[in-house]
């Protein structure tokens, strides 16, 4: 049986979706993802964990909550809303909760009522199941604003009486850039995890493409296939993301064997719908980028002319110093070594990236191409002294040790 621990990191963010819709309250929603975990790590003992988990945890959850809530004085809090807490059809807590509770929260999360950096940091909290220091580490603030954000933010909800709904019509599209956003924090979230040992996190890519394909069966808009597209398409590559030992193989280095053709065959398709439908916004430029990668049978084959080219566009839709960089590098790819080494100083000499690792592995792979190894290995050294995942230090050091040997 799995640790409790690695269930509750995987499960906790649906069953909560799940009753914050049945308790009509994050707070209660809350107090009954922690009854139902407490209950679970008593009751599974000894191989003893139900065929469908989730179910379990939601009914656990709500049956217990709405118990102790009998038993307190709390009740006449909730007493008009009992009876429709109590009469859930059962068959939908045995398929594990309705299929768009996620889009729900997600939805109302995004209520423009919020503040947007609220908005962010409670769907990070609450959809991507991030601890507070996580979310805080992100921000670069203390853990102390991130946890008060959020505290408004769902106060905001319950006192504004903010309906747990997917909305329609105008509504929906002014919430549509912001839950396209908080789709893709879940799909980088799970395609890069931002803290523990794994790297990768299938169950949150996942979700994220369930995601984008209810929004897309919703509306048809361009950047809704754009992001669904890239999604498809960077999955595409994950079987090939990681050796048989776990550590990081490079994009340029990665089997294309290995590559899901099925995904990329839907993801293209997506892409294509996307642009069919110009001006073109921030996920479909990103997903014609990954269609580029996807199309080269080698990566020497890289049309890398065509990757700057859309880069100078997504540049112009979604300007700051992480596009600015993924363009630096591919005016490096397409241009020299040198080409992007000077851009990407330039950027650091503005005080931007400085403390972010993906600039100096960058930084270190095209002092390496360019034989300048004393350097090379100074940038490796100064990503070491970042926050880094277990995989990419295992990739510092292996980098580091190659460089020293030279």
């Amino acid at each position: 049986m799995e640790p409790i621990e690695v269930l509750y990191r995987r499960e906790a963010p649906y069953v909560r979706a799940t009753l914050i819709r049945l308790l009509g309250s994050f707070e209660l929603a809350e107090e009954g993802v922690q009854n139902a975990f407490l209950a679970a790590a008593s009751q599974w003992k000894d191989g003893n964990m139900p065929a469908n988990p989730r179910a379990w945890l939601i009914s656990a959850g709500r049956f217990k909550t709405i118990d102790a809530l009998r038993k307190s004085k709390r009740l006449s809090e909730i007493a008009p809303e009992l009876s429709r807490m109590m009469d859930e059809p059962p068959e939908e807590l045995e398929n594990g909760g309705m299929p768009d509770d996620m889009l729900r929260l997600i939805f109302t999360c995004c209520h423009p009522a919020l503040a947007p950096d609220a908005q962010t940091a409670l769907c990070l909290r609450e959809v991507c199941g991030l601890t507070t220091e996580e979310i805080a580490a992100a921000f670069l603030v203390k853990p102390a604003t991130i946890a008060q954000r959020i505290v408004r933010a769902k106060a905001r909800i319950r006192d504004d009486n903010i309906a747990y709904a997917v909305p329609e019509g105008a509504d929906l599209l002014d919430r549509l850039d912001q839950v396209l956003r908080v789709i893709y924090l879940v799909y980088s979230e799970g395609y890069s995890a931002s803290s523990g040992d794994q790297l990768i996190r299938t169950e949150m890519t996942t979700e994220a493409i369930r995601l984008g394909r209810l929004l897309h069966a919703l509306l048809k808009q361009a950047d809704v296939a754009g992001l669904l597209a890239l999604m498809l398409l960077q999955s595409s590559r994950q079987a090939a993301r990681l050796d048989p030992a776990g550590n990081i193989v490079l994009l340029a280095d990665q089997d294309r064997e290995l590559w899901d053709a099925a995904l990329i065959g839907e993801g293209l398709a997506f892409a294509d719908e996307a642009l069919g439908q110009p001006p073109y916004a921030t996920y479909t430029l990103q997903a014609a980028i990954s269609a580029v990668h996807a199309r080269a049978r080698s990566a020497d084959a890289t049309d890398w002319a065509a990757i700057v080219r859309l880069y100078d566009l997504l540049v112009l839709a979604e300007p700051g110093a992480t596009s600015e960089l993924n363009r630096a590098i591919a005016i490096g790819m397409a241009e020299g070594p040198q080409a992007g080494l000077d851009l990407i100083d330039a950027l650091m000499a503005r005080g931007k990236l400085e403390d972010y690792k993906f600039a100096h592995f960058a930084r270190a792979d095209f002092l390496k191409r360019l034989g300048n190894r004393v350097d090379a290995r100074l940038a490796y050294s100064r990503a070491s002294c970042l926050p880094l995942l277990a995989a990419e230090r295992r990739f510092v050091d292996r980098q580091l040790t190659a460089l020293g040997k030279a």
